[in-house]
Parts: C-alpha cells; structure tokens; sequence
C-alpha cells in the first residue's frame, strides 16, 4: 500500500503536473526513504498515513546528521509536504504533518558567470574553419552564452526549429513548455556555416547538434567542449551553465527588462532570475570600489 501511495503521488506529479523525470526520480528516492525511516522506528508507525510532525523532524534532523546539505534538506521536506498535500486532497488523511514545517535555508551564493570581454576572446579564438567538430564546438559556446539555452536544451535542440532567416530558434524546455529565443547576425552566420560542414560530412538528421554516425550530443560531450573552451576564461567554474549565468548578467548589464530575461530563460517566476540583478548590482559596487576617486580615497 506504501509503494502504491507513492507511485501514485509521483504518476499525479509526471503526467498531470508535467514535473521533469529529474523531479520525479528524486522525490521517488526521499519518499522511498522515510517510508524506510518510518518503518524503523516500531510499532508505533504502522503506515505513512499515521506519520506525525514529530516523524518528518525526526528523519530531518537525522538526515542533517548523516550530511544533507541545506538545499537537500529542502527539497525532501517539499517531496513529503506535497506528497501529504496530495493525500489530503484524496481525502486519505485529516491533516498533513509536514505543513507547519520550514523549509530550510539555502545560502545565498551569486551565480558564477564569465565576463563579456573574456566570452570575447574565448569565441574569437582561431580555430580550423573546415574542420566540422571544432565549428561545432564553438557554435555550442556561443549558442548556450548567445541565447541562454540550458545543456539539456541543447541537445534536445532539432535541426527543423533553428530559422536563421528569422534569426530566431525554439527551445523545448523543462515541464514540456516551448519558448522562442531571438538570436543575432554573426550567429545566424555561424550555424550557416556549420550546417554546410555537417551535411557534406553526412551528419545531419533531426537533431541540430550531432556527432559521429549523426547521433545526438550526450552531457558529458557538451560539458567537456565548455569546459575546455572557458579554461583559460578567468571564471570560478566551466560549466555550460555558467553560460547560462553569464547570459542573463550580460543582458541586464546592459539594461534588458527583467522580465524579458525571465522569458528567454524560461523561468517560472520573476523571482528566479531576480538573482541576476544582485550580481550585476555586486558588479558596479566593485567597480566603482575599484574606479571612482572618492572609493579610492583611505576609508572610503
């Protein structure tokens, strides 16, 4: 009976929710595991649907114990607050014993991006323009830090919704939504160029991006292209999502409205990429800490 209440919250959040296989996977693991964790503590839990707020503290705290981090934390007490919720609303219980609960907090870090001057360097970095992988490559560097693509964005990307007459491309992105994503000249130029090297090596297909035998790209294969090619870039970490990061700062940098960044990003909410706007603001205090002459002043 546990296994099916379970399964039956995880199909409610698949197929009626559109939550991502990423989600689902997750939730299914923390479920699964204060189930187990209920099933130790005796006779005194016969059933997930007898749980107390004391129970899900106690799996808490002793998961805090074993290591899980703040954003850990986090995201099992939402797995069983909306499982309780979705038990409540099927009338299998009175009340659920995770409502009252707090999420934990997560550290505010700011994302990790790479500056506009060295995102120029790393694209105008001299490659062999006949050779079809290194024009590949660099087209995945300038097309997740041009557009904002996520990695899985990416490799999902087909060949038939990338219109360089528009000068525009549609994303599939996470709960099944698409978005369009305007792109400029010297891109459209490039995948041109690209396409022209992959179809007279026989590579095309339906996706945009493929390798040997046309095949799709695979994460590891676009984590190791970025990050060999932001090696030498300056940036804390190299990986495509910092892409993503250096995107949107780039853009509110230069006065692009939240909100419009918030489409092309593809967020659910404002207050997601409101995280840009704190590093863009930690940017201009550290150059007028650096630059103006009153900051330079002793004490200032």
């Amino acid at each position: 009976m546990t296994d099916s209440l379970i399964d039956q919250y995880l199909n409610h959040l698949r197929h009626e929710l559109n939550q991502s296989v990423h989600t689902v996977v997750a939730y299914r693991r923390d479920l699964c595991q204060f189930a187990d964790f209920l099933a130790g503590v005796g006779d005194r839990i016969a059933h997930l649907r007898e749980a107390e707020s004391a129970d899900v503290r106690a799996w808490l705290a002793l998961r805090s114990e074993c290591g899980d981090c703040a954003r850990t934390l986090r995201r099992k007490l939402q797995a069983v607050r909306g499982f309780y919720k979705h038990l409540a609303r099927r009338g299998l219980i009175a009340d659920s014993p995770a409502a009252d609960l707090e999420l934990a907090r997560l550290p505010k870090r700011l994302p990790t991006f790479v500056r506009e001057e060295a995102m120029d360097s790393v694209i105008a970095a001299p490659i062999d323009d006949d050779d079809t992988q290194a024009v590949r490559d660099r087209l995945v560097v300038m097309m997740l830090y041009e557009t904002g693509m996520r990695r899985a964005e990416l490799i999902g990307l087909l060949d038939r919704d990338v219109d360089t007459a528009k000068r525009e491309l549609r994303v599939h992105g996470k709960r099944d939504k698409d978005r369009i994503i305007p792109f400029g000249t010297e891109l459209a130029e490039e995948i041109t160029h690209y396409r022209q090297l992959r179809n007279r090596d026989g590579l095309g297909g339906e996706h945009f991006f493929t390798r040997r035998g046309g095949q799709p790209l695979y994460p590891s294969l676009v984590y190791k292209v970025v990050h060999n090619a932001l090696a030498d870039a300056g940036a804390a970490k190299s990986s495509p999502h910092v892409l993503r990061h250096s995107f949107a700062t780039a853009l509110l940098a230069h006065g692009a409205e939240l909100a419009s960044v918030k489409e092309l990003l593809g967020h659910e909410s404002v207050a997601t990429t409101q995280i840009y706007t704190h590093v863009t603001l930690s940017d201009l205090k550290q150059n007028y800490k650096h630059a103006h002459p009153r900051a330079l002043k002793k004490g200032g």
